[in-house]
């Protein structure tokens, strides 16, 4: 008995060390593309309507850490993202309007690995929750509906999900290059409308994100033009360097 009792700290100590070993971690940065997909495409003129936001592909910058214990994985990103309509008309031949985001993003889930025997080329699959603030700016010129000049859209904050994969290549002994393609949803929970942040009307439709339905819509304002909520989704391709500790 008293041996049984003794063996059982060297046993725990094993199983301790065992564990560990088996612990990788991994940290990194990278860069890549981000492009608008649903409600956050379309064109200037739509942005102006008030239907979609009228972004195209942008650029991201991006910190990543994995941790992982026998295959399976823990993963955080920390991600900046710009996107920017360019300037275009605001109406069919008359005026311009230019809209740009900015998005940092926290994000954070579990990562499932998929590898090959002997070989460099592993494949993972993740999904995430994220907390995204997102900000930026617009322009107006010419337009009779609205004053011209640049204005703050107000910052603000939205919770979303997303979901995605990649393909890790093992370059040295501990360096990975990590391939990813992800779908972010950036505004799946605290859509809003925010209204009076200005003196006039349909400015305030412009200066907030407004992801929600003015509640004073109508067919034929001019003033309160949003009428239906609208989605900030986008698809990220990211390059990241990983370094393992």
């Amino acid at each position: 008995m008293k041996k049984v009792i003794l063996q059982v700290p060297a046993i725990i100590v094993f199983l301790t060390v065992s564990a560990y070993s088996q612990i990788t971690i991994q940290v990194g940065a990278g860069l890549g593309a981000t492009a608008p997909a649903g409600n956050y495409t379309g064109t200037t003129i739509d942005f102006y309507k008030g239907t979609q936001y009228g972004l195209g592909t942008g650029f991201n910058l991006h910190a990543k850490a994995r941790v992982g214990l026998l295959g399976f994985n823990l993963f955080g990103m920390i991600d900046y993202s710009t996107l920017s309509s360019g300037e275009g008309e605001g109406e069919p031949g008359k005026g311009t309007v230019k809209n740009s985001h900015n998005i940092f993003s926290l994000k954070a889930g579990p990562e499932f690995n998929i590898s090959i025997p002997l070989s460099p080329i592993g494949f993972y699959l993740d999904g995430f929750v994220s907390v995204n603030t997102i900000s930026g700016k617009v322009s107006f010129q010419g337009l009779t509906k609205v004053p011209s000049g640049e204005y703050d859209i107000e910052s603000a904050t939205r919770f979303g999900v997303g979901a995605g994969g990649g393909v890790l290549l093992d370059i040295l002994p501990v360096v990975t290059l990590d391939f990813g393609l992800h779908y972010n949803a950036y505004n799946l929970f605290g859509k809003q409308y925010t209204a009076n942040v200005t003196s006039h009307e349909r400015l305030d439709a412009y200066t907030s994100l407004n992801d929600d339905k003015d509640p004073f819509f109508q067919e034929g304002d001019d003033d309160h033009i949003i009428g239906e909520s609208r989605s900030m989704n986008a698809w990220q391709f990211t390059l990241t360097a990983m370094i393992g500790l």
